[in-house]
This record gives structure tokens, sequence and C-alpha cells, in this order.
């Protein structure tokens, strides 16, 4: 039995969609990425729809609201933060019906707690990021949140065999680097030490679930998110360097699943599966791992989301990476 949710040559998406239809949303992934489908996001459907807004909607009794600058705490709840549950609602709903005879693994969505920290900002002002107690409190009711909203998903897909989490963390290498802005753009706030980088993404990982970092940025921090907790790792595989190939390979070593994207979020004509599942197999190669394990072990999926993609274009996208993933069960020495 693979230790994995998933079977080989799988395919999935990153999260984000085209338009505002998010009832053809989830019937194109469903029909698409049969393997690991999973929740699509509209952001064009505007506030609350965006991914820090959805995912600042789970934080428990720490609301959110609107302002010029972004989102930022407030003492009440009021309409953005129903809007972004509204939202998420009417998402779910249509996963239920979707899913009606589904069995399989289920793929969600959620922004991880340094993302948010770094975009939500405090009631005077200043991000998140800048008040360690602030984040840890950011943390713990984001865990809370996330755990229910888990169970909820769970509840609605009785046939999801396992539950794989990712969390959007684009934010976390800057976190770690120092060069996340103040509020006022005219400073940056200080680097966060790796150890309570880690410590807080892992305390919102529940269990139960199969946890998931994805990553779109360079400097991506593969040791971090393992320490974390994170069993598989999201990444652009256009922004991989041969200097992260060590730290790749201790990862998949020690079986930690990658999920790599090989599509663009978004442009023209996309080229034959062999081509796109080429990063993938000439990765693997260089490694030195076994042909045998990559088709189990990666996952493909375009490189990020696809909200600035058109519709067919991200339809297109979705087909692709799936035929992509069938060449990695062929010997990539063939």
């Amino acid at each position: 039995m693979s230790e994995y949710p998933w079977g080989e040559a799988t395919a999935t998406g990153i999260g984000s969609h085209p338009g505002e239809d998010h009832v053809e949303a989830i019937r194109i992934v469903f029909g698409e990425l049969p393997a690991l489908p999973y929740l699509p996001e509209l952001p064009a459907r505007g506030v609350g729809a965006d991914m820090v807004g959805r995912s600042a909607s789970l934080l428990v009794e720490l609301p959110v609201e609107v302002q010029p600058s972004g989102w930022r705490f407030t003492d009440r709840p009021g309409r953005d933060v129903k809007r972004a549950r509204d939202h998420l609602r009417r998402d779910l709903d249509a996963l239920e019906e979707a899913a009606q005879g589904y069995e399989g693994p289920l793929k969600i969505q959620a922004a991880g707690p340094w993302t948010l920290a770094g975009a939500i900002e405090l009631r005077h002002g200043d991000k998140t990021l800048a008040d360690p107690g602030a984040v840890r409190d950011l943390t713990a009711s984001f865990a809370e949140g996330l755990a229910a909203h888990l169970a909820d998903v769970r509840r609605r897909v009785p046939g999801a065999t396992e539950i794989v989490l990712q969390l959007d963390e684009p934010g976390l290498p800057g976190v770690l680097a120092g060069t996340v802005p103040t509020a006022s753009g005219f400073g940056r706030l200080p680097a966060v030490d790796p150890q309570v980088a880690a410590e807080r993404l892992g305390a919102v990982l529940p269990a139960g679930a199969f946890p998931v970092v994805h990553c779109c940025a360079p400097d991506v921090p593969f040791a971090l998110l393992r320490t974390a907790g994170a069993r598989g790792i999201s990444l652009d595989a256009a922004l991989l360097r041969r200097r992260d190939e060590d730290a790749i390979g201790e990862a998949v070593e020690a079986g930690t699943a990658l999920f790599l994207g090989v599509v663009p979020g978004a442009g023209g004509p996309l080229p034959d599966v062999g081509v796109v599942a080429r990063p993938a197999v000439e990765l693997w190669r260089r490694l030195g791992f076994p042909a045998a394990t990559l088709a189990s072990q990666v996952v493909l999926t375009p490189s990020c989301g696809l909200a600035g993609a058109s519709p067919a274009y991200a339809r297109a996208a979705l087909a692709k990476v799936r035929g992509a993933a069938l060449v990695l069960r062929e010997d990539p020495g063939e």
C-alpha cells in the first residue's frame, strides 16, 4: 500500500481559477483531475474570495475587515467577513453536490499563518507580523478554525479517503529573509527565527490530514517545512536552481512528496505531455532516485494558480498536467 493518499501518475491543481462560476469550476476539476480533485477558489468574485480574505474568514474570534490598505483586524464581524464566509459556504455546497459518489483523496487549500501574518494588519495599522504575540494569537485562532473547516469538508464528502491540506505560504521566504515591508512601506520587518517559523507553521497542521505546503517563490525553505511537519512540498519547477537540489534530495529521501509546477498559470499554447513532464523526469534522474518511485512521490501541477488565465486555458492546463503525469510512469531512461 502506498504511503501517499494518491495513486501513481497523479496530477492536481494549485487552487485558484478564473471567472465567477464556482459550480462550473468544481465540475471541471472533478472531470479533468479525477485522481486528486480539489476545491477551486475564484478570487474574481471580489472581496472575501481572495486568498487572504478566504482564509481569514476561518479565524475564530478574530474578525477582519477590508481597509484601503487591505485586510485588518476589527472589533466585530462585519459585511466583509460575512461575504468571505458566504463564498466559502457556497463553494462547499457545490463541492458536496459534485462529490456525490466520489471515493478517493481530496485536496483543499488555505493561506498559511505566516502569509496571513504578513498580510493582515492590526487595529492600529501595523502588520500582524510585527508583533510576535499577535502572531501567536493568529496561529492559535487559525488552527482552531482550520480544524473545524476540515471537519466540515469530511462531513460533506464522506467518500474522501484522505484530505490533502495545502497551506499556501508564498510570503514565507520573505518572512525568513526580513524583506516583508512595514505597513507604511518605508521599512522592513525583522526576519523571523527559522525555529519559531517552523513551530508556528506546524501548530496549524491538524491531525488526520496529509499536509502539503505550497511556496511559489524562490528560496523555498525545504528543511524548515519538513521540520514543521509538511509531508509534501509544492513549488514551481521553473524556479528551482541546482543549489536547491541537495535540499530536495534530502526531502525526497525522507519520503517527502513533491508537487511540481510544470505548466505556467497563464499563457499561450501548451507543449506536448513529454515536454511538460521533462522537468520532473530530469530532476529525478539528476538526484539518482529509482525511476519506479517517480510516479508515486511526484504529483504534477500548474506552476501557480489559474486565476489569471482564460477559462479555456485553465481547463487545458489541468488536462495537460493529467496527461504529463502518465509519462512519469514510464522509465526515464527509455
